[in-house]
C-alpha cells in the first residue's frame, strides 16, 4: 500500500462501494460486477445498506451533483444530506434561489421560504 490510504469508488447501478488505494487516483476504475465506469466517492464515504434504495437514490444526487465525502484537515466531509425529503428540499432551495445545487446540497439548515 505504500504511504498513500485507501479511497471509495462506487458503482450506483450495482449499489456497491469499493475501497481501493489512494495512488494514481486518475485511472479509470471499472466495477467488477457491470463494467460500468466507478464514481470516486472520497475517503470518508460510508455506503448505505444495498436494499436502501432512498437512500442510494440520495447517493446518486450527491455524487452527480460533484458532492464528495472527503477528509478535511480536522474530521471528516462534514454533513450531506441522507434522505430524498432533505434531497428534495435542497434542491427545490437552489432552484428557487439559483444556487449551485453543490452548494445547496450541503446546507445544514435552509433559511425560511
Amino acid at each position: 500500500m505504500g504511504s498513500y490510504g485507501k479511497t471509495s469508488f462506487v458503482c450506483l447501478p450495482c449499489r456497491a462501494s469499493y475501497k481501493q488505494p489512494y495512488a494514481d487516483i486518475a485511472r479509470e476504475r471499472r466495477c467488477p460486477r457491470c463494467a460500468r465506469t466507478l464514481i470516486h466517492a472520497g475517503s470518508a464515504f460510508a455506503p448505505p445498506k444495498r436494499r436502501d434504495l432512498a437512500a442510494w437514490r440520495a447517493l446518486s444526487v450527491l455524487l452527480n451533483a460533484g458532492v464528495g465525502f472527503h477528509k478535511s484537515c480536522c474530521g471528516g466531509p462534514g454533513w450531506r444530506p441522507r434522505t430524498l425529503r432533505e434531497v428534495k428540499a435542497r434542491t427545490a432551495y437552489a432552484r428557487r434561489t439559483g444556487v449551485p445545487l453543490a452548494h445547496a446540497l450541503l446546507r445544514y439548515e435552509l433559511p425560511p421560504t
